[in-house]
This record gives C-alpha cells, structure tokens and sequence, in this order.
C-alpha cells in the first residue's frame, strides 16, 4: 500500500471509531422526552437584549425592510411601525475580490418613519442585508 493510501485509510478507520463512539451518546439523548431544547445560536449573541415586557406582554421592536440590488447598487428601504426607534445599518459585500465590502453607518428610524439606504459597489453586488439594534 502506497504512503498517501494507508493516511487515507487511517484517516477513515478514526473517522469511524469516533462515530460509533458518538452514535449512542447521540441517539438517547435525541430519545429522551424530558429534554428541554437547547438555546438558537441566534439568543446566545452577546450584545443583544431580550425584547422588553410591558404588563407581561413583549413589546414588539424592528424595522420592515426591503432590499434591491440593481447591477452594481444597493438600495434599501426600512419603515418601524412601532413606538420605539430602531438603528439600521446597510452591509454589502461586493463580488469581485479586488473590491471592498462596505458597512455603512446606523441611522436611526424614528416612529413611523421610512428611511432610504444605498451603497454600491465597483462592479456586481453578492450580498447586501440590513443589521437592526435596538435603541
């Protein structure tokens, strides 16, 4: 057997053992019914806050945006329909390389406001997407 071939198969027969060894740690927890599900990456951020509760009920936070990519521009609308304000920022990521990546700065969406952001790139767009915090 040629030197690459045994790393090949010794990579393999780890990879094995270390999935039989997990497989039953996995299915009897996945079996057990009084397991609480465990906590969203996404409510484990640091630097978010819970929603805030007013008389038990949760105050509900967050700007509707809407996002467009034409060519190489990126334009982006957020209207808040609720009481608090909320801070938006546009990120785009350009496709080519060479061309950077821009975050722009938060701007604030007061009430019932309605807010334009835009940016673009030097040529194609691969991604834009709109970051809300709270106030």
């Amino acid at each position: 057997m040629r030197p690459s071939n045994r790393r090949a198969a010794a990579g393999l027969l780890a990879v094995v053992a270390v999935a039989g060894l997990a497989a039953p740690a996995v299915a009897g927890r996945a079996a057990d019914p009084d397991r609480k599900p465990a906590k969203k990456a996404a409510d484990q951020k640091a630097g978010q806050k819970a929603p805030r509760k007013v008389d038990d009920k949760v105050t509900l936070f967050g700007s509707t945006c809407r996002t467009t990519v034409e060519g190489s521009r990126v334009v982006a609308y957020c209207h808040n329909p609720y009481p608090e304000s909320d801070l938006v920022q546009l990120h785009t990521e350009c496709e080519r390389w060479w061309d950077i990546d821009a975050d722009g700065s938060p701007v604030e969406v007061g009430p019932a406001q309605t807010v334009r952001l835009t940016d673009r790139c030097w040529k194609e767009v691969r991604a834009a997407w709109v970051s809300h915090h709270r106030m």
